[in-house]
């Protein structure tokens, strides 16, 4: 109950619309109670009285009470169905809104697929509670009251009757609605489930197709959809076996009326007028219970899929803004860490990171190099606050970063991720995406330092040209030129890029190489890189081992050192360098071969 109670308070705002469907629904029901006397009036005082001149005042009357419970019906729908989209348009935007408010470790353990199922399927159950399962409700509860009250007008014997039925109809319906809620929440989840399996594997779909993996992946979908047919099939024999036993008492009720009515009838205790209204009015008092089974199923299926909405809503961002967190205006970059320690779970002794202790002054670029789970990537997503440490602190500019408003904060740092994400748009609005309002001219200029420019000339819309999903139609070195550009457009003060060069070919390396010299002028830089010329070229090397800084200086510096850096170097760069070498005396000797022939 405290979930629909919840879901209720998104209707405050509309209370004039939903006054509306309410009197509307009232009226609805009023006309629909009164029908059946209006009958009886038409049987006693003018069929069997043989008064004809009463006939068509009776039947005008009972137009009338159709027309108005017609127009009152449309009222009650139209008012509730309006208030119900509006209502999930909010919940739908609230919900949306706080998704992307929550930190990344929220979505390190989230499926995608399950989020969707619940932004989707979830929200639409509530819609459908909203618009149609409440005001039935409401009706039915109106009806029942008003048509016992003129069953008891009519004839208190026959009345008590036929309620000896009720408490066993009650009982089915009530024993039923305890079934089929956790068999709708099972549905529900079996929904998720399924979305998850399909959106992974239509993202996937290059790899399993790469490895062959079809039929796996058809045995895996089929798994997840046996199991959600299993849970229908299991929700569907509630409905086939309770629903026939509520007609057959229903239908039981309905003899005992006619018996029993009949004798009176017979005896002159009642009109037979009396007796047709009262037997529409048991069929009225019926139809309500019947409604009651069908939205408790509703509020069943709604309770499960708004206890998977809120359980969203309720999710606290792991990483917010403080309160009173102040703009730090336009930062110089010098970023400081003071024994910075993290772990990615509350519960997880391990820390990635212990005891770092690291300083980067504006204007330098700072490689950080480690074997892989060294902590590298996680040092840089700790500067946007993307996670938050657990020992330590991080400044920047000698403001702790966590009394930083946060979207102030970022606008100041520049991320290119190692995973390169574009959006199903146009290359410009990708570009764009940071600074939706910069000129063409502006996204060009970002695009030409990123060596981008060019190959968009070539594209038959050039900056207008729409991406596939997730970049599809450009390559790794293109996609991740965008994303450089993307964030260079921002004109931020601090520079992250991780191993933001590992896609493109040695030529375009330069070329950007040549870009970044001058865009790094002023701004501090953080690199994760896999190219030897990107390490020569840092102003300080940070050497990472199992989340501890084993050693910093320049390239020259550690190599003399002949410690950790020399193996790393040997393993990762070595080669490069030989290649290099090898290229140059290719050159000198093709060189000296052209001036033999000569």
């Amino acid at each position: 109950m405290k979930t629909i109670l919840r879901l209720l308070s998104y209707m405050k705002g509309y209370k004039a619309i939903v006054a509306v469907g309410i009197t509307s629904m009232l009226l609805a029901e009023s006309a629909n109670a009164v029908r059946p006397w209006v009958v009886r009036l038409l049987i006693d005082n003018s069929l069997l009285a043989s008064k004809y001149e009463l006939l068509l005042p009776y039947v005008s009357l009972i137009v009338a009470i159709s027309v108005l419970r017609a127009l009152s019906h449309f009222g009650q729908r139209y008012s509730m169905e309006t208030t119900a989209q509006k209502v999930i348009y909010d919940l739908r935007n609230v919900l949306y809104g706080h998704l992307q408010r929550l930190s990344f470790s929220y979505y390190d353990d989230a499926q995608t697929g399950q989020l969707m199922s619940r932004v989707t399927s979830d929200v639409e159950t509530l819609r459908r509670l909203l618009g149609f399962g409440i005001v039935n409700m409401l009706s039915a509860v109106s009806s029942f009251t008003l048509t016992l009250a003129l069953m008891f007008r009519l004839d208190w014997k026959l009345t008590l009757l036929s309620l000896a039925t009720l408490p066993f109809l009650t009982y089915v319906i009530f024993r039923f609605s305890s079934k089929v809620r956790p068999a709708y929440r099972s549905i529900q989840e079996e929904v998720a489930r399924m979305t998850a399996v399909l959106q992974e594997n239509v993202t996937g779909v290059r790899v399993v197709r790469a490895f062959a993996q079809e039929e796996a992946e058809k045995a895996k979908f089929h798994e997840v959809n046996w199991s959600f047919f299993q849970r229908q099939l299991y929700a569907m024999r509630m409905w086939a076996y309770y629903f026939p036993m509520m007609n057959f008492i229903s239908a039981l009720g309905t003899s005992m009326i006619l018996w029993y009515g009949g004798s009176q009838v017979i005896r002159g205790e009642i009109t037979v007028g009396s007796l047709v209204a009262f037997n529409s009015y048991l069929m009225m008092l019926v139809v309500p219970l019947r409604m009651v089974g069908w939205v408790a199923n509703l509020f069943q299926r709604a309770v499960a899929s708004g206890d998977r909405v809120f359980e969203i809503l309720d999710t606290r961002p792991a990483v917010e803004a403080a309160p009173g967190a102040i703009d730090p205006g336009l930062l110089k970059g010098r970023v400081v860490f003071e024994g910075v320690s993290f772990s990615y779970g509350q519960e997880d002794e391990r820390h990635v990171l212990e005891g770092i202790d690291l300083e980067a002054e504006p204007g330098q670029t700072v490689a950080l190099l480690g074997a892989t789970g060294s902590g590298k990537s996680t040092i840089i997503q700790l500067i946007p606050r993307f996670y938050d440490v657990t020992g330590g602190r991080i400044l920047i500019d000698g403001i702790d970063i966590r009394s930083m408003d946060l979207d102030a904060l970022r606008r100041q740092v520049g991320v290119v991720l190692q995973e390169t994400f574009l959006f199903s748009t146009s290359i410009h609005e990708n570009i764009a995406y940071g600074r939706p309002d910069a000129a063409l001219e502006e996204v060009e200029s970002a695009a030409r330092a990123a060596r981008i420019h060019d190959f968009i000339m070539t594209l038959k819309n050039q900056y207008q040209t729409v991406v596939g999903e997730r970049g599809v139609g450009l390559s790794g070195g293109q996609k991740q030129r965008v994303a450089i550009a993307r964030a260079l457009l921002t004109d931020p003060r601090i520079l992250i890029l991780d191993d933001s060069m590992s896609s493109v070919d040695t030529e375009t390396e330069h070329l950007i190489q040549q870009a970044l010299a001058d865009l790094r002028k002023g701004r501090t830089t953080f690199v994760i890189a896999q190219r030897l010329s990107t390490v020569k070229n840092a102003d300080a090397i940070v050497v990472l081992q199992d989340g501890k800084i084993v050693d910093r200086g320049t390239h020259d510096e550690l190599m003399d050192r002949s410690g950790f850096y020399r193996e790393i170097y040997d393993l990762q760069f070595k080669w490069q360098e030989d290649q290099k070498a090898a290229a140059g005396q290719d050159d000198e000797q093709e060189t000296a071969m052209r001036g033999g022939e000569r």
